[in-house]
């Protein structure tokens, strides 16, 4: 791991920390907000904040585990426990979930009393303004390290925000109305959307441990290959890639003039999916399969001193994801 690698690594750690410290501030405050109104809503965000606290945990063992370099058990390193990590935040929202749904059925049903509602109010919109700037910064800052638990615990941080200001609106207006079912109800459709957010990153995770292709991931290397490629990189096909935590693994088979010597040809194209991840600032590695051209690409090449064209060069082509996800030419 470089010295770079090695700071970005610590980095993750201390937001996965901060995460974990924040969460339990937060928890503390939505509890004496509950506390102090009696609300079956507040009594629900802090629930939330429960997960939050335990995902974090979590998460801050994933990006430990997710930092350690490959080795022979785990050839591709060990990232996509990233993605378990997410996955199980997913199954901790949606358990959440279902106490949040089972207090609102109570409420509704029994009823509720609520006390002092514009203090426990104040001190849960105050917490959920903590919550969002931590969200956010979460969000931003797991995008930028390339950390999926850590995105995955920014988007669930995010979500909370908005219930938050979703049951402030609410308790509102129970205070205006005198109607105490609107706090019960509140609760149910923050338990619904909280289920609905479980269900995403669930399923988020599981497609990327199934190695799933992301359009966006084949995409954005596509760019960067069209941006380094030199006139003897022809054309590029059975383009595959996938995703373990950060790193993106890309396996290619790549046409060249067909009368490159091997150690040439070799080269060119290992050089070639090296710059590629370096313009794209994309954190991988590239499998590089070596095709000779078959006198197939003749349009497109510009080698005018080439012994054995069959055909005049005639036009430009950059890759295509069609033709670059396509199977190659016999």
């Amino acid at each position: 791991m470089s010295s770079a690698e090695h700071a970005e690594q610590k980095f993750r750690i201390r937001l996965a920390l901060l995460s974990i410290v924040a969460g339990s501030i937060l928890l503390g405050l939505k509890y004496l907000s509950f506390v102090l109104s009696g609300s079956v809503a507040l009594k629900s965000d802090a629930i939330e904040s429960i997960v939050n606290v335990v995902a974090g945990v979590f998460a801050l063992g994933a990006v430990v585990f997710a930092g350690r370099p490959a080795d022979k058990e785990h050839p591709y390193g060990h990232g996509k426990i990233e993605h378990f990590s997410a996955a199980f935040e997913g199954g901790l929202i949606s358990l959440a979930a279902v106490f949040i749904l089972l207090e609102a059925g109570k409420g509704l049903i029994y009823g509720v009393e609520l006390k002092d509602i514009g203090r426990g109010l104040a001190v849960n919109l105050f917490a959920g303004s903590l919550n969002g700037l931590l969200g956010w910064y979460m969000l931003r800052q797991g995008r930028r390290t390339r950390s999926r638990a850590l995105e995955a615990d920014g988007h669930h941080i995010l979500s909370d925000f908005w219930t938050t200001i979703g049951i402030g609106a609410g308790l509102i207006a129970v205070k205006l109305t005198g109607i105490h079912w609107l706090d019960p109800l509140m609760a149910l459709v923050v338990g619904l959307l909280l289920a609905r957010t479980g269900f995403k990153l669930v399923k988020e995770s599981s497609q990327a441990l199934l190695d799933m292709e992301d359009p966006e991931v084949l995409a954005k290397v596509l760019d960067a290959m069209n941006r380094v490629r030199t006139w003897d990189i022809l054309a590029v096909h059975e383009m595959r890639t996938f995703r373990s935590g950060r790193y993106t693994h890309v396996d290619v088979h790549i046409v060249v003039p067909e009368f490159y010597p091997v150690r040439e040809a070799h080269d060119l194209c290992e050089a070639f999916g090296a710059k590629a991840l370096e313009d794209g600032r994309i954190e991988g590695e590239v499998h590089t399969h070596v095709d000779p051209c078959g006198r197939l690409y003749c349009s497109r090449c510009p080698a005018e001193s080439c012994a054995i064209r069959v055909a005049p060069k005639t036009a430009e082509s950059a890759f295509t994801l069609d033709e670059a996800t396509a199977a190659g030419p016999a």
